[in-house]
């Protein structure tokens, strides 16, 4: 691989940070520049052909049609309950658990978000965390930073453990068979039974790194987005803070252990909820002087239900409030489970593309599987529960196309840009793709310092493909293979690639513009990211230095 090859192969992560982070364009103009840049580098210099590059464009297409739908459904529930009055209910009794903000963002971004992201996945805590945030006082920006730097932990078993059953046990196949070398290593170990030792390790590493993550969340909303600017004001509530990582990790790992990888976010989720909100409201580690100092004003964008309807709003219970989104929670939850036929027949409805223009490529959309047909659901159902008219449904309707606009100039370039770099293992140069090619560079270089490295590579796949489903799917073999060339053992160094992937869908494009078009930050990616970026390196290094650790204790 020389210089132009290496060039092109870093071209899609070049272009996100130095256009984005760097020059801080907008995603709808940032993106197409850097999908037309990796498009000519990659027919020039990898030797795709145009038929290949198109056909990658088009499977692009269809993985951003899913991912606009997700969030419009997400948007879409949003304004239908600011317009109910539900959301007036939510805010008031967030105040009423708790005044401090600090508290609030824990309870909302960690643990209602570790609990979405266990039942749905794909970017659904930050884009329905974010908005809750907005919606009950927080400015635009720390909503949207501290949702994506919170759901990060829980993603190693989104939607009922879809990055594992799916993404890495895939990642492990070759054709139809288990590829040679892993099935060599486990003898007479079935892959399932490997996958859920995999699953343990990821979450006794996690324990030492997710934990921490409330408190991450309590500091960088002080110091980042306080008027005095204030590490102390964030470390004020450690204890707490401390107690609510626990709340999530420790079920998590009992989950992990007895029942595999399908249920612990979900579990440790709910359970931390259970355990959190009484104890917040008894006063539990609670600060003596609750936080509410933002350094800019607050401006939701959201309008009050009774200024949208012109008429005055009836008396909402808290619990009609709260039960649209917690039958989001149960039919996601019901759909994802093998055991029920919802998940298979709703699979079944779809539309796809096979052998895209002739090429081995192909997609498949199925809207009414994906979480944004159960968002809209909902959000019409709330016409009957919450008393709305058909009539009104009109204005959040147009609100969320408004809102969405700038997304899909976005998503519908970065997503392609994203399929021409995992795709370019067919080419006519004789590469493999270009993320296996820099990651077995950066592999041959280190050696034994792989467990070091191992992190920053799921991350990369993250990064690049806004999924840590498919950056398990993307490096799981070749995590595997380095351990065995390495002589470490392969369960420490795919548990590296889990909370490696976890970390960088903190700053993945995908993530970033779904969850800013939600709040209505359609332009502010390059800003979001580059408070991001901080926590995420801050997790890779740590899950690095773990990793190569305990690989060397064992």
């Amino acid at each position: 691989m020389n210089f132009w090859m290496f060039l092109t192969a870093l071209m899609p992560i070049l272009a996100v940070f130095v256009l984005l982070v760097v020059l801080r364009l907008p995603a709808m103009r940032a993106m197409p520049i850097g999908l037309a840049l990796t498009a000519l580098m990659a027919w020039r210099f990898w030797q795709m052909t145009p038929v290949h590059l198109a056909a990658a464009c088009v499977e692009g297409l269809f993985a951003a049609a899913s991912i606009l739908w997700i969030v419009f459904g997400a948007v879409f529930l949003l304004k239908v309950l600011t317009l109910s009055g539900a959301i007036d209910t939510i805010r008031n009794a967030f105040t009423h658990i708790s005044p401090d903000r600090r508290v609030q963002a824990i309870i909302i971004a960690w643990l209602f978000g570790a609990f979405i992201e266990g039942a749905a996945g794909f970017g659904t805590p930050a884009a329905l965390g974010a908005p809750l945030m907005v919606a009950i006082g927080f400015p635009l920006l720390p909503a949207v930073v501290l949702a994506l730097v919170a759901d990060s932990s829980p993603v190693s078993f989104g939607a009922v453990g879809t990055p594992i059953l799916i993404g890495m046990n895939q990642g492990l196949h070759v054709g139809g068979d288990v590829a040679p070398e892993v099935a060599g290593y486990l003898d007479m170990q079935s892959l399932d039974s490997f996958l859920k030792q995999v699953t343990a390790q990821t979450v006794m590493m996690d324990l030492c790194i997710g934990t921490w993550i409330p408190l991450m969340l309590a500091v960088m909303l002080t110091r980042f987005f306080g008027k005095n600017r204030s590490w102390k004001e964030g470390l004020g509530i450690w204890k707490f803070a401390l107690f609510a990582g626990l709340a999530f990790e420790v079920p998590a790992l009992i989950s992990a252990l007895w029942l595999g990888p399908e249920f612990p976010a979900l579990i440790g989720g709910l359970v931390g909820l259970g355990i959190v909100v009484p104890a917040v409201q008894r006063g539990f580690l609670q600060s003596d002087t609750p936080w509410d100092d933002f350094s800019e004003p607050l401006d939701s964008g959201m309008a009050s239900s009774e200024r949208l309807l012109n008429r005055p709003i009836l008396s909402m219970s808290l619990h009609m409030a709260w039960l649209p989104y917690i039958l989001v929670a149960l039919v996601l939850v019901l759909t994802r489970m093998d055991a029920l036929p919802l998940k298979a027949a709703l699979q079944g409805i779809g539309v796809g593309w096979s052998s895209i223009l002739g090429t081995s490529m192909s997609a498949r959309l199925e809207p009414l599987y994906l979480p944004g047909a159960t968002f809209v659901a909902v959000a019409m159902s709330t016409t009957w529960l919450h008393r709305l008219t058909i009539k009104d449904m009109a204005l959040p309707l147009r609100q969320t196309v408004h809102t969405l606009m700038p997304s899909v100039v976005a998503l519908g370039a970065a997503v392609p840009m994203v399929r021409i770099f995992t795709n370019s293992d067919i080419n006519t140069a004789g590469l493999q793709s270009m993320p296996v090619e820099l990651a077995t560079l950066f592999s041959n270089a280190l050696g034994t310092l792989w467990p070091l490295i191992a992190p920053l590579v799921g991350s990369l796949g993250s990064f690049v493909s806004g999924s840590a489903t498919f950056s398990n799917m993307m490096f799981s073999l070749f995590q595997f293979s380095a351990a065995v060339q390495v002589n470490m053992d392969p369960h420490i160094i795919l548990a590296a690639q889990m909370l490696g992937a976890n970390a960088g869908n903190m700053i993945c494009v995908l993530n970033v513009v779904a969850a800013a078009s939600v709040v209505g930050l359609s332009g502010k990616e390059g800003a979001i990211i580059r408070y991001t970026i901080v926590p995420m390196i801050g997790m890779i290094l740590v899950a690095g230095l773990l990793a190569f650790l305990w690989a060397t204790m064992t």
